[in-house]
């Protein structure tokens, strides 16, 4: 049970998907700070608000001791705004990564054409007849 855990662990394709999967995940976190730091203040200047603080007060809370508002619960739309550019920005660079793959793979060469002139039963009935001669 080892020796097949060990074949499968050690097979090209698993290797592959976990160097994948890292560089994923990094990739994920320059698209998350590109957006939180750039595209989500761009946007925040059109609304003239921070973009990742746009949210909707569901329920008001009631103030403490203390004088702090407690038990505020909201709808925070402009953090699951952010998480959508950042899918849609990851989404796209994927696609433009398969497509530049499937691009440099070699293309299949087409099957060469058959050859033109007489066919190999043709070749043999010539045969046959030049040895009944």
């Amino acid at each position: 049970m080892l020796k097949e855990f060990k074949e499968f662990a050690m097979k090209g394709n698993l290797i592959d998907i976990a160097v994948g999967f890292v560089m994923g995940a990094a990739f994920k976190e320059v698209v998350t700070a590109f957006t939180g730091g750039i595209v989500s203040p761009l946007i925040g200047l059109i609304f003239n608000s921070d973009f990742k603080a746009l949210r909707y007060q569901l329920k008001e809370g009631t103030l403490n001791d203390a004088g702090e508002r407690v038990g505020d619960v909201f709808l925070e739309y402009g953090t699951f705004l952010t998480n959508v550019i950042d899918f849609i920005i990851v989404a796209f660079v994927m696609f433009l990564v398969v497509k530049g793959v499937n691009k440099m793979k070699k293309k299949e060469e087409p099957a060469p054409a058959a050859p033109s002139g007489p066919s190999e039963i043709d070749l043999l009935k010539e045969i046959r007849d030049s040895l009944k001669k």
